[in-house]
């Protein structure tokens, strides 16, 4: 708004309180309307045309005072309260809301998720079509939200992270439409008895080691659902509990603020004051929002009258935040009665229409699929005579079914085409399956990219030789993470014992002190936030390699990878993707807790991921020259005895890449076909140096990757040569091996081709006992492959 040029003080004063009036009057505005949204949604519940409800009742001041202070550039990782930020920010309307609450499946309607989210799951888009960023310093950012307690917060870790490395990496000052030179905040919402959860703890105190502009605000309404505080936290107030974290001028920590949720103006000042201060010290900070009420309780599955007294509810009545607001605007004479009487009652109105346009949105596609499909129906019915009552009985169901789903069209049109002898029922069937394959696409689609940045359209380049000079395993990939790094500014490694001494087994020797120690570094023994780091820097455009020390830690982070990592670009439909590659190692160490191979929870719990099993490190480095050309998420298990085996170093370190899902035959052979992967195939290798001698010649096929598995079926192949396959693992009976033998025999149909019954060689449900006695007894050896081969071949 421009000023005259003759004005006056007494206009600037004027102009100033008319500003501040317009917006406190907007503010409360927003109250209403997202506390309207929240009644309204509870009835929609309620009435069967929504399935689940979860609303932000009683926190809209505390949120609507945060969304003031949300910049362009910003990040949001947050929880399923949070509607009314979204609406103060002018990231949802009203009608997306309620589309999200009613699960609707048409992204126009419904950006947020395209109805794969419950509602109050939020989400903006980060990435173009094509698999590009978009220039996230023009837009107010929103981290795509997940249900898992306090699940949240170890990718806000990383988005504040990632502010820190653009601001102290000159190489990265160049990238302006990812970062303006590192001065955004991420800001993480929280439950109060979330605190309770292990993520939150580490990501507290990896933040107050590492100084980022993370800020958490902590939603307090003193209860876990029934559960009161007091039974949550130490103190009965997690501020009060991580007072040992503050920040003083002597050590690091956080600044730590306590506010009242009813406290509009209070809000307002200390929330500009504390998020000013940490967006240009960067030093983190906690804002507790105490004495939040709650007037639906937790959600729709459950009354809150069951476990608050009659006390407590009439506290939360008297200071609710909207009546206090209310109070405090007459109390400064803002606004009369009338006037915020007017305001409540367009609140009111425009909420009902926005939840009737979105119902109509969602119901009058579905209505017209019902049409069309009844018209079917009646002309078949009158050709079909044998089939006309049943055909005719569907027809009036679909008829008078006033609010449909798509299955309730879909199921008996199903079960009547089942009919053989059902005559002209082709233009049904022609119905039937493109409503199967619409569905198909609004739920089934986007697991990962299916655009130019799928890692299946990176195209294949060999590795070229020039020198018959061998090199130890852990010197190909020194070599390589040093010119990678040297090529790549983007390029960020970061776990335990990675900065100083160049990891465990030297892949990183001597390259921190080279690139520097923004680009790789040391963190603390905390697998959940290291990739929490590496999700945050990768969804701001960044390429991380976050490593997880042994195969058997990935427990401690599979949480976050299976809930976050792994179902980000589905749960989004694309408009968000997280190119996290994580480096491990693993297989046939020596000893209980460095010897485990759960490949099966890991194929299982990462769908969403790619899962590279290289079985030397010339192979993993073209798994990840591969994954730098996609935009998925990676996961790389490099053999924990391979890296002091001899190699030839390829020429071409940067551009070779593996194909996924493409098994490598290691030798042919035309007895028996053998599967595996990594390190057991050496195993493997032995084994076929003994059958040899008794005339009996393997054919060795390499998977290389278990996530895609064999996409043009070549180990089918081999076995329409050999009729005979086994499997080999070192995973429990039932896991990899297993998902092997079900995706070749079923899958595939190889069944057909079996002259005996196909086996699995694994090892023994067992954690592997200490020592080589141990390693050889538990894990398939050698002899076992003889063995087993030998009795296959007998039958």
């Amino acid at each position: 708004m421009s000023l005259p040029t003759n004005h006056t003080e007494q206009d600037l004063q004027n102009l100033s309180y008319d500003l501040f009036q317009n917006q406190v009057l907007k503010d409360y505005e927003i109250a209403l309307i997202s506390r309207e949204a929240s009644l309204l949604g509870r009835k929609e519940v309620l009435t069967g045309k929504a399935k689940f409800g979860i609303f932000g009742d009683g926190q809209e001041i505390a949120q609507i005072a945060w969304a003031k202070f949300f910049q362009k550039g910003d990040f949001r990782s947050g929880y399923y309260r949070d509607q009314t930020f979204m609406l103060a920010a002018n990231l949802m309307t009203v009608e997306q809301f309620f589309a999200q609450l009613y699960a609707d499946s048409n992204t126009e309607n419904e950006p947020m998720s395209s109805g794969r989210q419950m509602n109050g799951h939020f989400a903006t888009p980060f990435v173009h079509e094509n698999g590009d960023w978009l220039n996230l310093t023009e837009l107010k950012n929103i981290s795509a939200d997940i249900a898992p307690t306090a699940a949240q917060m170890p990718r806000a870790l990383g988005l504040a992270f990632a502010s820190k490395v653009f601001r102290k990496q000159e190489a990265l000052q160049s990238f302006t439409t990812l970062s303006n030179a590192g001065n955004e905040i991420c800001f993480c919402t929280i439950g109060d008895a979330s605190t309770s959860e292990g993520h939150f703890w580490e990501t507290i105190n990896a933040a107050g080691v590492l100084q980022i502009p993370l800020v958490v605000l902590v939603w307090d309404n003193g209860y876990g659902i029934s559960v009161p505080k007091k039974y949550q936290t130490t103190k009965g107030s997690i501020s009060t509990a991580l007072s040992g974290f503050a920040h003083s001028d002597q050590t690091n920590g956080l600044d730590i603020y306590k506010v009242k949720g009813w406290d509009y103006a209070g809000m307002c000042e200390t929330m500009e004051h504390a998020f000013a201060k940490c967006r240009t010290s960067h030093i983190p900070c906690l804002i507790h929002v105490e004495e939040i009420t709650q007037p639906q309780g937790h959600s729709t599955s459950g009354s809150h009258e069951r476990y608050k007294t009659v006390e407590r509810l009439e506290w939360e009545r008297e200071w609710d935040g909207i009546k206090k607001m209310k109070e405090w605007i007459l109390e400064n004479a803002i606004a009369s009665e009338e006037e915020l009487l007017t305001i409540e009652n367009g609140a009111k109105e425009q909420v009902k229409k926005s939840k009737q346009l979105a119902w109509d949105n969602y119901n009058q596609p579905i209505i017209n699929e019902l049409n069309s499909t009844v018209s079917l129906l009646e002309q078949l019915a009158a050709v079909n005579p044998l089939y006309a009552e049943k055909i005719t009985k569907i027809s009036t169901d679909l008829k008078n079914n006033r609010e449909p789903l798509r299955r309730d069209i879909v199921k008996p049109l199903r079960n009547l085409l089942y009919q053989k002898d059902l005559q002209n029922s082709y233009d049904l069937q022609i119905h039937l399956n493109a409503m199967l394959a619409q569905s198909n696409q609004n739920y089934n689609s986007y697991l990962y990219n299916e655009g130019p940045k799928s890692a299946l359209k990176v195209p294949v380049v060999a590795a070229q030789f020039t020198q018959d000079k061998m090199s130890n395993g852990y010197e190909i990939l020194n070599n390589y993470f040093d010119v990678l790094f040297a090529a790549n500014p983007k390029m960020i490694a970061f776990g335990e014992d990675v900065g100083q001494i160049g990891d465990v087994n030297q892949g990183f020797a001597g390259l921190q002190e080279k690139h520097g120690k923004y680009r790789i570094f040391d963190t603390g023994i905390r697998e959940a936030t290291i990739i929490g780091q590496g999700i945050g820097l990768a969804m701001r455009g960044l390429r991380p390699i976050a490593e997880i020390q042994y195969l058997d830690y990935m427990l401690y982070a599979l949480q976050t990878l299976s809930d976050d990592v792994s179902t980000l670009h589905y749960r989004t439909k694309g408009m968000q993707s997280c190119p996290l590659i994580v480096r491990t190692r693993g297989h046939r160490l020596e000893g209980i807790w460095h010897s485990g191979s759960p490949m099966g929870v890991i194929l299982n719990a990462l769908r969403g991921m790619y899962i590279c099993v290289p079985r030397n490190m010339t192979q993993a480095v073209g798994m990840y020259n591969t994954l730098l050309q996609s935009n998925d998420p990676g996961l790389v298990v490099e053999c924990l005895n391979g890296y002091r085996l001899k190699e030839k170093m390829p020429d071409n370190l940067l551009e070779f890449t593996v194909p996924f899902g493409v098994p490598e035959i290691l030798q042919e052979g035309e007895d028996i076909t053998v599967v595996s992967y990594g390190s057991t195939l050496r195993i493997i290798e032995e084994a076929s140096v003994s059958l040899k001698e008794l005339h009996i010649n393997l054919e060795i096929l390499d998977v290389q990757t278990l996530l895609p598995f064999d996409i043009h079926h070549k180990i089918l192949d081999s076995l329409k040569k050999t009729s005979r396959i086994l499997f080999v693992d070192e995973d429990v009976p039932g896991g990899a091996a297993a998902y092997m033998f079900n995706e070749v025999i079923e899958k595939q149909q190889g069944y057909k081709l079996l002259d005996v019954a196909a086996r699995t060689l694994t090892a023994k449900a067992h954690r592997p006992p200490y020592g080589s006695d141990g390693d050889y007894f538990t894990k398939p050896n050698a002899e076992d492959v003889v063995e087993v081969v030998m009795e296959m071949m007998r039958e």
